[in-house]
C-alpha cells in the first residue's frame, strides 16, 4: 500500500493542485506517492512532485480540514488518501502559490512560449463557460477588467475558453477589433496565457492556475459577489486586482 492520486477526480488543474498539495505533505514525511499525470506535470510544466520512500499498511484521509495538522506533525506512520478533497481553500491555495514562486525558473524554462515573458503588452482573457456557465462573472466583468488595464497601441487581446462560440465571446469580439481566439490544448493555453502582460481570469482551478504561474503579469479576477462561488478561494492573492 502507498499514497496515491491516480484516481482521476477532477480535470487537469484540479489534479495539478491536489498533486502539489500531496507532494508538499509527502516531502515533509518522506511518503512514497504515485501521482496521476506525473509526466505531464513534471515534464511539461516543470513542477516537481516528491516521491519518497515510506509506505505503510494503513491509510488516513488527507482533507482540506486536516491538511495543515498533518503537514505540521513531526511524523506520521500512515499512507494518505486525498481523493475526496480538492485542496483549494484560501490557506492551502496560498501555500501552493508561494511554492510555485520558488520554482519559477523551472516552470519558465519548460514554457514553450517563454520568449514572450516581459516582451509584450498583450491581454489574455480566460472565460470558463461550458458546463458551469451559470457561475460566469458575466460580460460586464470582462468589460470592467479591460477598462482597468492601461493598454498600449498594438496590443492584442487573446481569449481562451472551453466554449469559444459562446454569444458572450462574440459580443466581446464585436466590441473590440483586436481580439484573437486561442484554440489550443489545455497545456498550451495555460502556458501562452501566463506569458501575457495582463491576465484576466474567470473562475475555477484552470483559471486560478493560469494566474498562479503568470509570474510577470498584472492579474485581474472577479469579486465573488458577481457569481456563486463554486470552488475554494484560489484567487485572493495580495498583488492581484479584484474587479
Amino acid at each position: 500500500m502507498h499514497t496515491t492520486t491516480t484516481v482521476y477526480a477532477g480535470r487537469l488543474c484540479n489534479q495539478i493542485i491536489r498533486n502539489i498539495a500531496v507532494s508538499i505533505v509527502a516531502k515533509k514525511h518522506d511518503l512514497f506517492v504515485e501521482y496521476c499525470n506525473y509526466e505531464l506535470i513534471s515534464d511539461e510544466f516543470g513542477i516537481p512532485l516528491f516521491i519518497g520512500t515510506n509506505k505503510y499498511d494503513n491509510v488516513s484521509n488527507l482533507t482540506d480540514d486536516n491538511f495543515f495538522e498533518i503537514l505540521n506533525k513531526d511524523s506520521i506512520e500512515t499512507n494518505l488518501y486525498p481523493m475526496d478533497n480538492y485542496f483549494q481553500t484560501k490557506d492551502i491555495s496560498s501555500l501552493i502559490y508561494q511554492y510555485l514562486q520558488t520554482i519559477q525558473t523551472t516552470i519558465i524554462n519548460k514554457n514553450k512560449y517563454k520568449d514572450r515573458y516581459n516582451d509584450n503588452n498583450d491581454i489574455f482573457i480566460h472565460i470558463r463557460l461550458g458546463d458551469v456557465v451559470c457561475y460566469s462573472p458575466g460580460f460586464e466583468y470582462y468589460i470592467e477588467a479591460l477598462h482597468a488595464i492601461d493598454t498600449k497601441e498594438g496590443s492584442t487581446i487573446y481569449i481562451g475558453s472551453d466554449t469559444l462560440s459562446h454569444p458572450m465571446i462574440n459580443d466581446l469580439r464585436t466590441k473590440y477589433n483586436n481580439i484573437e481566439l486561442i484554440d489550443m490544448g489545455p497545456t498550451e493555453t495555460i502556458q501562452f496565457g501566463s506569458t501575457c502582460k495582463h491576465v484576466i481570469l474567470s473562475h475555477g482551478s484552470f483559471s486560478a492556475f493560469i494566474g498562479w504561474i503568470s509570474f510577470f503579469s498584472d492579474v485581474y479576477y472577479p469579486d465573488y459577489s458577481r457569481n456563486v462561488k463554486w470552488c475554494g478561494d484560489m484567487f485572493s492573492i495580495d498583488k492581484w486586482h479584484k474587479i
